[in-house]
């Protein structure tokens, strides 16, 4: 419930900001072009970002139908229509609803399954990966040789989850040494598509480290 609850408070926040916004044109202008920036930035463009986000929303909303449970212990990580569902279940019954709901939303190319089945760990676990994920995401903001803003992190259990889009096979090496050489990492898993290898008719890098 805290977890529900933190959801909500932070979409309240972002709804007040936008309102807030509103009464200044500046502010909605200031806003909107950095929104359409961060996503032109990226490769899929704002086109895809937007389709992205769409999905995001109807998976979230169809697991908080379903099972209040599963929205809170699920967690997913959308790039391209490709889906990547992560997160720990007490039960096999909710993994496969999971990803069966996820399969339901619109626009959906692939689903992915990372859900472990297991009770779970505590507070300090989750701070862990929490950590794990922001010291990722730092590392690979302020390096000058990895576009940052084409990938997607979420670290479950000590496992760091990649999704995205690396320019080059070099980019990601550096991506996964990055992710590798973290305190307390257990493993990387990679599903980064390499831009130069699919255009060339490869199929989208995946792996385990």
């Amino acid at each position: 419930m805290d977890i529900v609850l933190g959801r909500i408070a932070v979409g309240a926040a972002v709804v007040l900001g936008l309102l807030q916004a509103a009464c200044s044109p500046v502010g909605v202008a200031a806003g909107a072009g950095a929104t359409a920036g961060v996503a032109a930035a990226q490769d899929r463009g704002i086109s895809g970002a937007i389709a992205d986000s769409d999905i995001r929303v109807q998976i979230n909303h169809l697991w908080l139908q379903e099972d209040e449970e599963m929205y809170r212990k699920v967690s997913l990580q959308v790039q391209e229509g490709r889906v990547l569902v992560t997160g720990v279940v007490p039960s096999e019954e909710m993994r496969s609803d999971a990803v069966r709901l996820a399969w339901q939303a619109d626009g959906v190319k692939e689903v992915i399954n990372e859900v472990e089945v297991s009770k779970g760990g505590g507070i300090e676990d989750f701070a862990r990966d929490t950590w794990i994920s922001a010291q990722l995401k730092s590392k690979l903001l302020f390096d000058g040789d990895v576009s940052s803003i084409n990938y997607s992190v979420e670290t479950v259990n000590g496992v760091i989850y990649l999704l995205g889009v690396a320019q080059t096979q070099a980019e990601l090496d550096r991506v996964l040494n990055h992710a590798r050489n973290l305190a307390h990492v257990r493993k990387v898993v990679s599903y980064v598509r390499v831009k130069n290898a699919a255009e060339a008719g490869a199929a989208p890098g995946e792996g385990t480290t």
